[in-house]
């Protein structure tokens, strides 16, 4: 049976977000980044959709790697996370797969290995994120060593923002400074920008740019909203009314009463909830839609429901009416904000059975 709470990924606007990443992204090539089920946009519909329209699609790991190829996805594929092991390190040579490399180790095993078979590999440097990569003393011998190797086809460098989507960050400077020190002794191709530095940051552009969560239509900084940078929503999360009702003043509504009308008050309950992805956290006055109008949620969200305030004579609701969470005209970055979370991890977990 199905659910009332629905996604709707509009394809459409995925191929818009891309033309804006080609207009800020000079001629670099793009990496479409579609690790984590596509940010919950469904990993095989959006591999289909982009994979004759970048020059490669990035994934988190192995394993959703191999479920491209199995599915028959035959493009460019980069693995972030790289080969955790030997056997991995095989499947990327069966499948044709791009490795990062981030330590030090993972060349070694490069070394190590013997076959007719040949790879690109990315060395990642961490010039300050300090989460993946190699250190800047290390990095020129470990490209001559990549370089060395029979296995090894191709090397590209790669580094990562840890302040991007904050234009103030010093630290953003610094990472750019020490990645173009770099490049400066180094012929190979580079990725330095994700979605935010592709968006403020036209320096860190260099011959590949890897955005991933401009291309899902959602802004990655706190004073801009997705449509001020002509960015459409592609998931839209929906539902409909399956109950209306009045409140008297001074009544409290949900669990853990925590709103309480000020006013005799309309509410209708809607068919989503935590079990749905929506944000359990989502506080009173979190917006929602409900027939192109925008209401307010209030009272806590339950497994499977939510109360919104409707008390507005002008636009009528009823039972079946269609309500939008997010997408066209609420932006999800606004309900991550009321949520005390991202617009990621909503995208994420909502999305976990696209």
């Amino acid at each position: 049976m199905k659910r009332s709470a629905r996604i709707e990924i509009n394809l459409e606007a995925l191929t818009h977000n891309l033309s804006v990443v080609r207009s800020y992204s000079q001629s670099a090539k793009i990496i479409a980044v579609i690790k984590a089920n596509a940010y919950g946009h469904g990993m095989l519909s959006v591999a289909r959709h982009l994979q004759e329209k970048v020059d490669a699609l990035a994934v988190a790991c192995v394993e959703e790697a191999h479920l491209l190829r199995e599915e028959g996805i035959a493009c460019r594929i980069v693995v972030l996370q790289g080969f955790h092991n030997q056997q991995q390190l095989e499947q990327c040579l069966l499948l044709n797969l791009e490795p990062v490399c981030h330590q030090r180790w993972q060349v070694d095993l490069l070394a190590q290995h013997a076959s007719d078979t040949h790879l690109t590999v990315w060395l990642k440097i961490d010039t300050g994120m300090h989460r993946l990569g190699i250190s800047v003393n290390d990095s020129a011998e470990l490209q001559q060593q990549l370089q060395s190797l029979s296995i090894v086809n191709e090397v590209k460098l790669m580094t990562h923002f840890s302040n991007a989507d904050d234009k103030t960050a010093v630290s953003n400077q610094l990472q750019l400074k020490v990645f173009n020190g770099l490049l400066e002794t180094s012929d190979l191709e580079a990725s330095m920008s994700n979605s935010a530095a592709i968006l403020s940051m036209p320096d860190s552009i260099k011959d590949w740019v890897r955005p991933g969560l401009m291309l899902y239509g959602v802004s990655p900084f706190s004073d801009q909203a997705a449509s001020d940078l002509d960015l459409r929503p592609v998931m839209l999360l929906k539902s409909h009314v399956i109950a209306t009702k009045t409140v008297a003043a001074g009544e409290a509504i949900g669990y853990g009463s925590c709103w309480t009308s000020q006013r005799e008050s309309q509410i209708a309950v809607v068919a989503i909830g935590y079990g749905d992805g929506y944000p359990r956290h989502a506080a009173n006055g979190t917006p929602v839609m409900i027939n192109g109008h925008v209401y307010s949620l209030v009272g806590r969200v339950s497994m499977d429901m939510i109360t919104v305030d409707i008390t507005d004579l002008d636009n009528p609701v009823a039972i079946g009416d269609d309500v939008e969470l997010w997408g066209e005209g609420v932006d999800v970055a606004e309900v991550a904000t009321h949520s005390g979370t991202i617009a990621y991890e909503l995208l994420c977990n909502t999305g976990k059975e696209q």
